[in-house]
């Protein structure tokens, strides 16, 4: 862990948080902005800064917590309609805290000023184009 990391020292008492759940490898607890009521945060008791530090291990026992986790905050609340799961990884991605995190964040109405947008952009791409990122993602899936 790392001395001057705020979740760290959530992990470690030393913050107080509204912890829903902990084990030996995770801790959930409610994000303080709470974006929508119930919006919580599973975070890697170890300090992971991102996605791209996880080995397969971490990442079995993390994600295999997310869906129990996420449905208890479902169970909370009969108003909640969906979730969605985020995890942001760099600045550039919206990561203001370098220790990894995912978000659970209850929706209840399409209208409460959570918003997501996924810009189609399909026609900015020939097969060609597509095809090269394709391939270039496949050759560096062994590293």
């Amino acid at each position: 862990m790392l001395k001057d990391c705020i979740f760290c020292k959530i992990v470690r008492n030393e913050i107080p948080s509204y912890t829903v759940y902990e084990d030996d490898i995770v801790k959930a607890f409610l994000d303080i902005s709470q974006g929508t009521p119930g919006h919580t945060l599973v975070i890697p008791k170890k300090h992971i800064a991102n996605i791209f530090e996880y080995d397969e291990e971490l990442a079995s026992e993390v994600f295999a917590r997310i869906p129990k986790i996420a449905r208890a905050v479902k169970a909370s609340n009969p108003d909640i309609k969906g979730m969605n799961i985020l995890n942001n990884n760099g600045q550039v991605a919206y990561q203001s805290v370098f220790h990894s995190h995912f978000h659970l964040v209850p929706r209840y109405t399409s209208n409460d000023d959570f918003k997501m947008i996924f810009k189609d952009n399909s026609n900015k791409y020939s097969p060609d184009q597509l095809k090269e990122i394709q391939e270039s993602i496949e050759q560096h899936m062994g590293d």
